[in-house]
């Protein structure tokens, strides 16, 4: 069948183009954003490589998986869009109202943005190769993959190649139009790089598990109710916050309590309406008008370590729509 389709794409048949695609294109589009960051730019990417794709089908031989010749184009666009430099740049405090504390230090990665939980219309991710390091839920995480975004380009994808997914040496050189030394050397610089900047923390609950929908039950209720002293028991004491694309990071329970509480000042109330970000409980962040209805005025993303958040990460309205969610309430 796959023969039969690629002979009838090579012909110009978008629909048996369509078909021969449609198993691998979910898990392009994850790729495409651990590399990017940027879901925009992580949709521009994947659009090219179906593009060089279809005009390339000619030139695919067989000699590997037609998956591994797609991560092949798909690996090669995100490298090219990385070395371009036309990243999404920082921005300036925004928020009318309300002056928040100054940063623990300034953010690098500030194109950062969520990924929408994948819905039931999308493939399943396959399993990753025997030589993965990572599972898919920690893989798709904010945390990784804003390490990621502090690799070189090259570094960055060996790494994903190798430890995410699980590709051979000889089949990411193979990509990468590399030596297997120079993928192992660079997997090598990688891997002391994350070792360095990760921070370590307790396993999170398993998604939709009893403990985590108790702990987001009593974020929720301790956020919209604005009771500070119930929100700071729930955070780590190392807790980190970032917000992109304002570059401002904090880190540490007390810099992040007077950070929520400059937000709760001169009245603040906001609903939040659950999803799922990165694999993570998000929420989007609504502000209580006079009117008495809710304005849209972010996403929060929280990350989860046993029974405390760890990390909560703030993003603009503007990603909201990803979500199905309304500017209003």
């Amino acid at each position: 069948m796959t023969t039969e389709l690629i002979e009838r794409a090579r012909a110009g048949d978008g629909e048996a183009f369509r078909q021969l695609t449609a198993p691998h294109r979910h898990e392009l589009q994850v790729h495409c954003y651990r590399m990017l960051g940027s879901l925009q730019d992580a949709e521009d990417a994947f659009q090219d490589t179906l593009l060089a794709a279809w005009q390339g089908l000619d030139g695919y031989e067989g000699r590997a998986s037609l998956r591994t010749w797609l991560y092949r184009i798909a690996t090669n666009r995100c490298l090219n869009a990385l070395r371009s430099a036309k990243r999404r740049g920082a921005r300036e405090w925004n928020v009318p109202g309300v002056v928040p504390p100054e940063p623990s230090r300034l953010g690098e990665a500030v194109w950062l943005e969520p990924f929408p939980e994948a819905t039931a219309a999308d493939a399943p991710l396959p399993p990753p190769g025997p030589e993965a390091r990572y599972e898919q839920t920690e893989s798709l995480s904010l945390a990784f993959v804003t390490a990621l975004q502090l690799l070189p380009p090259r570094q960055l994808a060996v790494l994903v190649l190798r430890d995410v997914l699980g590709f051979h040496a000889g089949e990411a050189a193979a990509m990468l139009d590399a030596t297997v030394e120079s993928v192992n050397s660079a997997l090598k610089r990688a891997r002391a790089t994350l070792e360095r900047t990760s921070r370590a923390h307790d396993v999170a609950p398993a998604a939709g598990s009893p403990q985590e929908q108790a702990l987001v039950a009593r974020f929720v209720a301790a956020y919209e109710a604005a009771d500070l002293e119930t929100l700071v028991t729930l955070l780590t004491d190392d807790v980190f916050m970032s917000m992109p694309p304002i570059p401002f990071e904090y880190e540490g329970r007390e810099i992040v309590s007077r950070f929520v509480a400059a937000l709760f000042g001169a009245g603040r109330r906001f609903d939040l309406v659950p999803v799922r970000a990165n694999g993570q409980p998000a929420f989007g962040a609504y502000l209580r008008t006079p009117g008495g209805g809710s304005r849209a005025t972010g996403l929060i993303v929280l990350g989860l370590s046993g029974d405390r958040i760890c990390a909560l990460s703030r993003f603009e309205a503007g990603v909201l729509p990803w979500f199905g969610l309304p500017d209003q309430l």
